[in-house]
């Protein structure tokens, strides 16, 4: 009886130091368990924001910075949770001039983002269908719409052939006729000028009404007019306050209700390399910072920017002059001639330059409404 008693008490002895050692075991275990995860937490929360600089040619202190890029750059930063910040750098400060911005998005060594216009360095023939007269009319915001509803089916390969991924595509309010000499109210009135021009739309629609281009930069305009190198600008009216065109211009002819003459598409792009290596929650914080809603926004930021060089020109006492329908409608078919050059340049690309036309009409139309 006693040896059972001891034998008894030695076997519950000893399984109570084995639990004892489990439980300390477990303990230890779920401690460092419990460590791991805190230091994982830490270490997810202490993680810096993916750093992505956006370059362009423009100042900074003016609206193309201050009412677009830098708030939706902050739309992006505040959708991603800081989990991205997007330094803008201005002023082609990064090196190079405006025309190598392409270049350097497609290389992603200077710059991870742009902002640029297309025409500045060429090769986006599908896009230019925007940049014709009077495909684009008076409203930036429809057309912004109308080339995002394009962008998949039949703009989309043109950029990521330049290793681009497309945050957004926007235009200006569009090309004025700003004259040194006599007023512009019929295409007659173009014959003969010598006329800065902005790309090659811009170039075939000064030819086509008989005048004869000059291309410069924009810095160089007040220059060229004072000189009398050249006597009349197609430009956007927000370029007058910065470089006092009042200065050097009598008038500044635009169509009914605001209707320009050509236009230019801008974009801001990502180098592609750069957009496959986001995660999914900063790919969609782009997404959605991009959306049509800011589209319409920015839009109306790009027609408002032209009021400033109106007001500024009747402070002067000089002409602004808007056209009526008839006389719009005057120029209109005077510049057919230029969308078709454009379709039959376009054609021996292999692209469908008349398809382009019709569905860009239409879109605008529809998003105009």
């Amino acid at each position: 009886m006693i040896f059972h008693w001891r034998r008894n008490r030695l076997i519950v002895s000893m399984y109570s130091s084995l639990a004892s050692a489990i439980i300390r075991l477990n303990m230890r275990t779920t401690f460092t368990l419990f460590s791991v995860f805190v230091l994982s937490i830490s270490s997810l929360e202490a993680a810096p924001p993916k750093k992505l600089k956006l370059h362009h040619f423009f100042v900074n202190q003016d609206v193309p910075q201050m009412q677009m890029l830098q708030p939706w750059a902050d739309e992006v930063e505040r959708l991603s949770e800081g989990q991205v910040e997007i330094l803008i750098v201005p002023k082609m400060k990064l090196g190079g001039k405006p025309k190598d911005l392409v270049s350097q998005a497609s290389e992603g060594r200077i710059t991870d983002l742009i902002w640029t216009v297309n025409t500045y360095s060429g090769g986006f023939e599908r896009s230019e269908v925007f940049e014709l007269p009077f495909v684009h009319t008076n409203n930036p915001a429809a057309t912004n719409l109308a080339m995002r509803e394009m962008f998949e089916s039949d703009l989309k390969q043109e950029y990521a052939d330049k290793n681009l991924e497309v945050m957004f595509l926007h235009v200006h309010q569009g090309h004025a006729i700003l004259s040194k000499r006599t007023d512009v109210l019929t295409p007659a009135d173009m014959q003969g000028r010598r006329v800065r021009i902005a790309g090659r739309i811009t170039d075939w629609v000064a030819e086509e009404l008989g005048g004869k281009t000059i291309a410069t930069t924009v810095r160089q305009i007040p220059q060229i007019l004072q000189r009398a190198i050249a006597d009349t600008v197609l430009i956007t009216a927000n370029v007058i306050a910065p470089l006092k065109l009042e200065q050097y211009i009598n008038s500044m002819t635009e169509g009914y209700q605001s209707t320009r003459f050509a236009n230019a598409v801008l974009q801001v792009s990502m180098n592609r390399d750069t957009w496959i290596s986001l995660s999914p929650e900063v790919k969609e914080a782009f997404l959605k910072a991009s959306d049509e809603n800011f589209l319409r926004r920015i839009g109306k930021v790009w027609s408002d920017y032209e009021l400033g060089g109106i007001e500024r020109l009747k402070t002067y006492k000089k002409k602004h002059i808007v056209l009526d329908q008839t006389q719009t409608a005057e120029f209109e078919s005077a510049l057919e001639p230029v969308i078709d050059r454009w379709i039959m340049e376009v054609r021996s690309k292999g692209i469908d330059g008349k398809d382009l036309v019709q569905k860009a009409r239409a879109l605008v139309q529809k998003h105009s409404k």
